[in-house]
């Protein structure tokens, strides 16, 4: 019983972190083009990459079940590619984990791009630094704990998704039964004492990472006023 927990943690964690890593990498252009665009199509993106933050897990869930279903336009484009369909295979939580906690993630990035405002990048133009160069050795730099943030919530986020997983991956041992699940696994076979343990290391996990981002933007929030 112990080591399924034990197993259930790993997947969890494997889970949180290839998600957090695919986000950051999706996040950071998307965030970056919304920090600095002016077009009209601003506050359509804004909305539409915003919309799991108020759409209820399984709702979302349910849509994506049948995108990526054998008569949905996913599920029928991974049958042409001779793919496994992706419902109930940890790809498929890994994708469904990765749209729904992409607010989490691109918030804080954004809100760092927008913080550094446009002066460092107009002094990198005065010294001819090509737009590219400067967002990797300006921007990026002075957007670190932003990043640092983002990555904190989006793995956190990511640990403790349960909807969204329950509704594309269901309940499969070793493949889609991740910490959420399995503590209502333990609470509907009345097995409160083991589900309070797994609930006890979220809680506890999630503690931890709150405190250091606050700890975060203390220290940044006491040297701005230093400057």
């Amino acid at each position: 019983m112990v080591s399924s927990d034990f197993m259930v943690m790993v997947l969890t964690l494997k889970l949180a972190l290839i998600v957090t890593i695919i986000l950051l990498l999706l996040s950071t252009p998307i965030a970056w083009w919304l920090s600095q665009t002016k077009s009209r199509l601003k506050s359509p993106v804004s909305a539409i990459v915003s919309l799991p933050l108020v759409l209820p897990p399984t709702v979302l869930g349910f849509y994506l079940l049948l995108l990526m279903g054998p008569h949905g336009p996913i599920g029928q484009l991974t049958d042409w590619l001779g793919v496994s369909p992706l419902p109930f295979t940890f790809t498929g939580i890994v994708i469904g984990c990765v749209i729904h906690t992409l607010p989490f993630v691109l918030q804080p990035l954004q809100n760092a791009f927008e913080a550094i405002g446009h002066r460092p990048l107009e002094v990198a133009a005065t010294l001819r630094m090509p737009p590219g160069v400067a967002f990797f050795k300006v921007a990026l730099p002075l957007a670190r704990p932003g990043f640092f943030s983002a990555a904190i919530l989006g793995f956190c986020h990511s640990i403790g998704e349960f909807g969204v997983v329950l509704m594309i991956g269901g309940n499969i041992p070793g493949q889609t039964r991740v910490m959420s699940v399995e503590i209502y696994n333990h609470v509907e076979a009345l097995e409160y004492g083991r589900a309070n343990q797994l609930a006890a290391v979220l809680v506890g996990f999630s503690f931890v990472a709150l405190l250091l981002i606050y700890m975060l933007n203390s220290r940044l929030a006491t040297r701005k006023v230093t400057l």
